[in-house]
């Protein structure tokens, strides 16, 4: 991980791009939102809130392992989120 501010660059653009997508669907689909994709979209955004409160945290020991333990769980959040999406 080259600095924590590519680390929340990151953050935000993965979230941010699932959120689009589920905007997406909603337009391509019903129009409107529907209580599945407000679900998703609020999971997005606590996942977001979540990720972001661990990288700002500042007693850390060992903060590349941190650093890298972050990263992945943005990935395996990232990857549910885009399996949710495909079901709809």
């Amino acid at each position: 991980m080259a600095n924590v501010k590519n680390l929340k660059k990151d953050i935000n653009f993965v979230l941010g791009d699932i959120i689009e997508a589920v905007y997406l669907f909603e337009m391509s689909t019903t129009g409107t939102p529907t209580p599945e994709t407000n679900a998703l979209v609020d999971e997005a955004i606590a996942a977001f809130d979540t990720l972001i409160t661990k990288v700002n945290a500042k007693n850390v020991e060992n903060k590349k392992a941190h650093f890298k333990q972050i990263n992945v769980e943005l990935e395996e959040t990232a990857n549910q989120l885009i399996a949710k999406i495909n079901e709809l």
